[in-house]
């Protein structure tokens, strides 16, 4: 199953400090349930969570879970599922299809210590695939490790030549997260070219370009 999962900036309503940007996932074949999006929103502005994101973790590591970050809840079919499957994968650890879903699921709720952790285990058992690798690189991005975002979506780069789900994703974390605009500007080219007529990226080049001009 082919799944574009792309990082887009949501639009901020921090008064006169944060205009608004992109920075969510977009799924083709699977979105989060606009419900729990909401919710991850409100609770990102009351914990004051900068540019629509979460806020950084605060005190060590935890050991991922299934269980959804506060302000993030799954419904109760998705949690059932989840631990459903949770339950499966620790009786049969190397059922690669039942990690995959359950790492969806766990992306879908922006578990992404847990989500990161069931990719990295899924491509243990499975040779690598670029639209897994993009999704190892949002959750990754999710924990703010940047730079592993990136080398997963220049890996996936080099295993498909042209997918440009993982060039989207490169020019968010560039633009956004680490204002490099330059090197931004520099991969959204190869993009423009592949997706002429896509209007997600048509959406990311004036958000692009109208940030890098109020830089």
């Amino acid at each position: 199953m082919t799944r574009e999962n792309l990082l887009y900036a949501t639009i901020g309503i921090l008064t006169g400090f944060i205009s608004g940007y992109f920075v969510h996932e977009v799924m083709a074949v699977r979105q989060p349930p606009p419900l729990a999006v909401l919710q991850a929103a409100q609770a990102v502005i009351a914990q004051g969570g900068g540019e629509g994101m979460p806020p950084a973790p605060q005190g060590g590591p935890a050991a991922p879970t299934d269980v959804p970050p506060a302000g993030q809840a799954a419904a109760g079919p998705a949690m059932a599922e989840i631990l459903r499957l949770k339950e499966q994968v620790e009786k049969n650890p190397n059922d690669a299809e039942a990690i995959l879903t359950l790492a969806n699921l766990n992306y879908d709720i922006r578990n992404w210590a847990r989500s990161r952790e069931l990719y990295e285990r899924y491509l243990q058992l499975r040779p690598a695939q670029p639209d897994v690798l993009t999704d190892l690189g949002v959750s990754l991005r999710g924990l703010k490790l940047y730079p592993e975002a990136l080398a997963r979506f220049e890996e996936a780069q080099r295993l498909q030549d042209g997918h440009w789900q993982s060039l989207y994703n490169e020019v968010v974390v560039l633009a956004f997260d680490l204002k490099d605009m330059a090197k931004a500007q520099q991969v959204l080219v190869r993009l423009r070219r592949l997706q002429p007529d896509n209007p997600e990226v048509t959406r990311l080049a004036d958000e692009v370009a109208r940030r890098g001009g109020s830089a």
